[in-house]
């Protein structure tokens, strides 16, 4: 039962290998705890009441976190929708459930001015191929708000022929064009000049950023990359590949874009998602009016 529904994460829902994982992970460990066999038990047996009890156990016992807790209840309510559509139960026993109450964390961004240091740093030519590729990658990441798995699942051929814009490919396989900056598109050209001039690439390798043995670079190295460019830059606080799309949508917010483009470049399925950005462009506002507004600069009169 559990396989037949990671098949239908994986062929119809076309969810990537890590959402895939951490479905299966949650689902395993709630049937863990309850002692169900997937392979030979009933599904129809598990109570409302049970996941209830999972839920205190996680809470109390485990310490996880609400934001976390509900990721769980939402594989679990993904897993027993696809089981009452399939009539291997006879209600979803994760209806009744609520989401637990977060509190709202706002996204991490590097402000303009330390971002400026980043991309100058970045503009520097070098004819090192590693230098050129993780220069691109910082810039990708900042002009285009990429996800970590889009950059990495990127091909060559993603790209416009004149490198003006580039094909992503978002969660659910869904498809977004970008545009791409003139002077990233320098840096493109640059690298792949490197590409070609160290003889990196072979044939039959399509990706876009490649390790220096020619295949295609990993999350946790294009991970240690950003940390690494950010923190030699000065940059404070949680340094990531999502702080750097975090970054993008900020900077595009407060730069005047309309929150619908804002969104479509994200490819955030609802605008809701992208929301999120004003919050930061409320608490620059306030920095700003504490700062400039004469009975705060100078204090109460």
């Amino acid at each position: 039962m559990l396989d037949r529904f990671i098949r239908y994460l994986e062929a119809e829902r076309r969810y990537s290998s890590l959402t895939v994982r951490n479905y299966r992970r949650d689902i395993e460990r709630f049937f863990g705890w309850l002692g169900f066999d997937a392979t030979k038990d009933d599904p129809r047996c598990i109570t409302t009441d049970d996941l209830r009890e999972w839920i205190v156990y996680r809470t109390e016992h485990d310490r996880v976190n609400a934001r976390s807790m509900n990721r769980e209840i939402s594989s679990l309510r993904a897993l027993f929708r696809w089981l009452q559509s399939k009539a291997l139960v006879d209600r979803n026993i994760v209806k009744p459930i609520a989401s637990l109450r977060t509190s709202r964390r706002l996204p991490a961004f590097v402000p303009e001015s330390r971002m400026a240091t980043v991309v100058e740093h970045c503009e520097t030519a070098d004819d090192d191929f590693v230098h050129e590729r993780d220069a691109l990658i910082l810039l990708l990441f900042y002009t285009c708000g990429l996800r970590l798995a889009e950059l990495v699942a990127a091909n060559r051929a993603d790209f416009a022929e004149d490198y003006s814009t580039l094909r992503v490919r978002g969660k659910g396989d869904k498809e977004r064009i970008v545009p791409v900056l003139e002077f990233v598109r320098e840096k493109i050209l640059a690298y792949m000049a490197a590409i070609e001039r160290q003889n990196i690439c072979n044939s039959t390798e399509k990706a876009l950023f490649l390790t220096q043995q020619g295949r295609r670079i990993s999350r946790s190295t294009v991970y240690r990359i950003v940390g690494r460019e950010l923190s030699e830059a000065g940059v404070q606080g949680k340094k990531s590949p999502h702080v750097l799309r975090h970054t993008f949508a900020t900077h595009l917010l407060n730069g005047g874009a309309d929150m619908r483009e804002i969104q479509e470049l994200l490819g955030h399925a609802s605008l809701q998602s992208t929301q999120v950005y004003t919050h930061n462009s409320i608490a620059r506002l306030q920095e700003v009016y504490a700062k400039a507004h004469p009975r705060e600069k100078g204090g109460k009169r």
